[in-house]
């Protein structure tokens, strides 16, 4: 009986919408953390009889035929990159981004990864790292001596050399802007990495081009937003249990099917 088949692909693709959002849930202190959704599509229809096709020598066709479908399938799970809302951490090498674009992070085999995680720090030797320790790109160096780091809205990094009066500039932040930002590939981290779907990198400097400005001292916080996640939770359940009782009632009609004598 087909019931059985189409009923225990919706449990599955419902099973994977759960798994979807209870990520977006464990994630809403995650900073920079872009939350997903789950979209499904239809499988493939049998024809039994064809929507306009005869059904007479005087030339009469069928006004709407007669198909069945095969079920569901999970399809994507593209990423929401709409802006999250910004914290005060009063770390002056903590940066949000507050519009379009992501901070540029080198990674260790040469690849460049993106992010919209501005928890930045320094490592040893004074040049700005993100919260792993992969170089932020464009290297920036802050000497041990430096007081007074300001990042403003454009990127620009200035600090207070020794017993200078006047601020140095030390090196300028850049953001990177993608044709199809939800065509990035996470790979943890909170980074992402680009893809023939995301478009090459569109680097430039922020608050100018359409790219977003920064807030020193701030971070992005996730997207998610708990009501949300937990009413489509309800909603997922709830159509797991109806599929569930697709294959119970198939399986009755099954066994009263066996039982006829």
């Amino acid at each position: 009986m087909k019931a059985l088949y189409i009923a225990s692909t919706g449990m599955s693709a419902q099973e994977r919408n759960v798994e979807v959002i209870s990520n977006n849930i464990a994630n809403m202190r995650t900073t920079g953390y872009k939350r997903q959704r789950a979209e499904f599509q239809d499988l493939l229809y049998q024809q039994i009889t064809r929507a306009g096709s005869q059904t007479s020598g005087q030339g009469t066709m069928v006004p709407a035929g007669l198909e069945i479908g095969s079920g569901v399938r999970t399809i994507s799970t593209p990423r929401v990159m709409s802006q999250g809302s910004v914290n005060m951490t009063e770390r002056e090498l903590d940066v949000a981004i507050r519009g379009e674009g992501f901070f540029m992070i080198q990674l260790p085999d040469g690849r460049t990864a993106y992010t919209r995680d501005g928890s930045f720090e320094r490592d040893a030797e004074g040049t700005l790292v993100n919260s792993a320790g992969y170089t932020v790109d464009p290297g920036i160096n802050i000497p041990g001596d430096a007081r007074g780091v300001a990042i403003s809205p454009d990127g620009t990094v200035e600090a207070y050399i020794g017993t200078d009066t006047m601020p140095t500039q030390l090196g300028q932040l850049q953001l990177a802007r993608f044709v199809n930002k939800s065509g990035l590939e996470s790979m943890g981290d909170n980074l992402f990495l680009e893809t023939a779907a995301s478009g090459a990198a569109q680097v430039g400097v922020p608050n100018a081009d359409g790219a977003g400005d920064l807030l020193q001292n701030y971070l992005e916080l996730a997207n998610v937003n708990s009501v949300t996640e937990i009413a489509d939770l309800i909603a997922a359940q709830r159509a797991y249990e109806m599929n569930a009782r697709v294959i119970s009632g198939a399986d009755q009609m099954m066994q009263a099917t066996s039982q006829l004598r």
